[in-house]
């Protein structure tokens, strides 16, 4: 059995969702759409999983069921390609109320025929994967329903303790010391956010919380040129879309999602769950040239990344946190909840208060012969005033943006 740790944080806060919408090299066959997300499901247990908690402890755990708990929806309607308006509509629709998490599954699957070849979206609670994971899910889903390749079973291994981290990637003295004082006044203040409570918060909040979502490209030709110039410059194509980021929103922070896959040994290849972290570039007094702020971003990562203490930060307050008091921060935050130690701990360490941030995830560039086409639609955290998801396929750079 495997137990919400550092998932937790996904938990009871709204706008946890997030999608990739695939141009798939098959024509549309509605058995084999259901059949090929059955085989998932058998593959990655997650799938077959709804929420459950054990009172004592107030845990929290995926409750594995013996059948797939995904949900699949098929059209009939023909649509031109994954820029067709319907496919960032249906995923608005979709995350349009808070999933109940002990009645439903965590994967939402829709699909419409596109001429000889079928178009499909897949949309993803944080609690299923993380953004890495539903590539490789999206993926596997292709080349399944596309040459009848089998997924690959992997047990699901979540992490379970500060013991899966680096030594030296501990919360600093300052950082401790906050976190324990808010611990021990949750613990005085002797609460308790429920889930219904919250899932009846985020369902009103989700009515007015309203998130635009516009895509952009940048063609094969494109694509290789600003690689070539990153290359050029010294930096990576990454940094070159941070500093796009920064001096377009003239923004003094950005964070960016990280995979720490290769250095967790809890990992088993394939699985599904959370293995990425989160980190913030700050820059002040920069300047107009693309690069010369790209080469400041450069720099500024290499750091963050170089330092286990940054780079593992966000996990080690997840994880040194009650969990029931991280349950209550983004309602705290916004005064839903009557918790001054929940409240403290959502606006200062984790700004939920106001959505007032940018950020950046870039799920990297890969080669498909099952996918024609694709793009990542990243969740919207109540944080954030706009978050740039980046995928490139095939040579062509697909960015997808999240903006309230």
């Amino acid at each position: 059995m495997e137990y919400l740790f550092t998932e937790r944080a996904h938990l009871m806060c709204p706008n946890m969702c997030f999608g990739i919408a695939m141009l798939v090299n098959k024509a549309f066959n509605e058995k084999s759409i259901s059949d090929t997300v059955e085989l998932l499901s058998q593959a990655h247990p997650f799938i077959r999983a709804i929420l459950g908690r054990e009172e004592e402890g107030n845990r929290f755990f995926y409750d594995v069921k013996a059948d797939s708990q995904a949900e699949v929806k098929v059209y009939s309607m023909d649509i031109p390609g994954i820029e067709a308006n319907e496919v960032l509509e249906k995923f608005e629709k979709i995350t349009a109320r808070d999933f109940d998490l002990f009645k439903e599954g965590m994967l939402k699957v829709s699909a419409w025929p596109s001429g000889e070849k079928t178009i499909v979206l897949m949309v993803f609670h944080h609690l299923l994967t993380d953004g890495r994971g539903a590539l490789y899910l999206a993926e596997e889903f292709a080349d399944c329903y596309t040459f009848g390749k089998a997924p690959s079973y992997s047990e699901e291994k979540l992490i379970s303790s500060v013991s899966e981290f680096p030594k030296d990637s501990g919360l600093s003295f300052i950082s401790k010391m906050l976190v324990g004082r808010a611990n021990r006044q949750w613990k005085k203040e002797n609460k308790e956010l429920t889930y219904e409570e919250y899932h009846r918060f985020a369902d009103e909040f989700l009515k007015v919380d309203k998130v635009k979502h516009e895509l952009f490209t940048a063609d094969k030709t494109e694509a290789e040129n600003i690689a070539d110039s990153c290359k050029k410059e010294g930096v990576t194509v990454n940094d070159f879309l941070l500093a796009k980021l920064f001096t377009k929103e003239h923004t003094e922070r950005i964070v960016i999602a990280a995979d720490l896959r290769d250095s967790l040994k809890c990992y088993n290849k394939g699985a599904l769950g959370n293995y990425s972290t989160a980190f913030s570039i700050e820059l002040k007094n920069y300047g107009d040239d693309l690069f010369d702020v790209a080469k400041l971003v450069h720099k500024k990562v290499r750091e963050k990344c170089g330092k286990p203490a940054s780079l593992y930060l966000v996990l080690q307050c997840y994880a040194a946190l009650e969990p029931g008091l991280l349950d209550a921060a983004m309602m705290a935050s916004r005064g839903a909840f009557d918790s001054k130690a929940a409240a403290f701990i959502g606006k200062m360490f984790f700004h939920l208060d106001k959505a007032e941030g940018y950020s950046i995830t870039n799920l990297g560039k890969i080669d498909s012969d099952a996918i024609e086409d694709a793009f990542f639609i990243p969740p919207a955290s109540p944080a954030i005033k706009k978050t740039m998801g980046v995928l490139t396929l095939n040579g062509r750079m697909r960015i997808c943006s999240s903006e309230r």
